[in-house]
């Protein structure tokens, strides 16, 4: 049994759903709303896995889907390694964010990396702590800033609303997901001249990890084949 892992709720399932009928493949989830399984229609040996977008990542790297649609950020933040354990298979074309790094507004003086990196000095002079910014972007957020050359920071975990963290004192700068920018402003902060870390959006990735039978390769080719044709 092929297994297709999809976004278990919201605009995300929804565009989803579209995506896929769009390419002549209709995918239907069980009568029971509290079922979270499907299946595709004219396709035998597919069942649809409905699972929140952070878990597909998951499950993809170790096999247990087959295919799945979520986010490039949580692929590139949850998968260290990820082209070993994961393929696009192609871009869906909605679910667009940017991961970025933001500061409070009125820090009129910072508009760059470079100028993060002199302020982040100067605030563990003058506090005795590093510089914090709130995420849950570990990773990428990581790399980005050594790349940067950012080092004097410290991070702050946040699984909430991370565009409060500043305002509530918990952090002096966030890197969170945006898409329109607008909960930033109403929260007084400014992204980065270079701050965007990830141009992110809904994905179609194929497990590279998952054992596949001889039929189920064929049952795997037969649904590629119709989302590439329509057919």
């Amino acid at each position: 049994m092929i297994r297709l892992g999809i976004p278990s709720k919201g605009r995300l399932m929804d565009q989803t759903f579209g995506w896929f009928s769009e390419r002549g493949i209709n995918l239907v989830r069980s009568d029971s709303d509290r079922e979270y399984a499907g299946r595709i229609d004219g396709i035998k040996g597919v069942q649809l896995i409905f699972l929140s977008a952070n878990e597909i990542p998951r499950e993809l790297s170790s096999g247990r889907l087959h295919f799945g649609v979520t986010g490039t950020d949580l692929i590139k933040e949850k998968l260290a390694r990820f082209s070993r354990l994961v393929e696009p298979i192609s871009e869906l074309g909605f679910g667009f964010a940017n991961l970025i790094i933001a500061v409070p507004g009125f820090w009129i003086d910072v508009d760059s990396l470079d100028d993060l990196d002199a302020v982040s000095a100067q605030f563990r002079e003058k506090n005795g702590y590093r510089l914090r910014i709130a995420t849950k972007y570990h990773r990428l957020l990581r790399e980005f800033l050594i790349k940067a050359g950012v080092a004097d920071y410290q991070i702050v975990d946040s699984q909430g609303a991370t565009e409060g963290a500043v305002k509530n004192g918990l952090a002096e700068a966030i890197a969170d997901i945006t898409s329109t920018g607008d909960t930033l402003k109403a929260n007084h902060l400014k992204i980065l001249s270079d701050g965007v870390i990830l141009k992110s959006q809904a994905t179609l990735f194929k497990s590279l990890v998952a054992n596949l039978s001889e039929e189920e390769d064929q049952v795997a080719n037969l649904l590629l084949k119709k989302l590439e044709t329509g057919n």
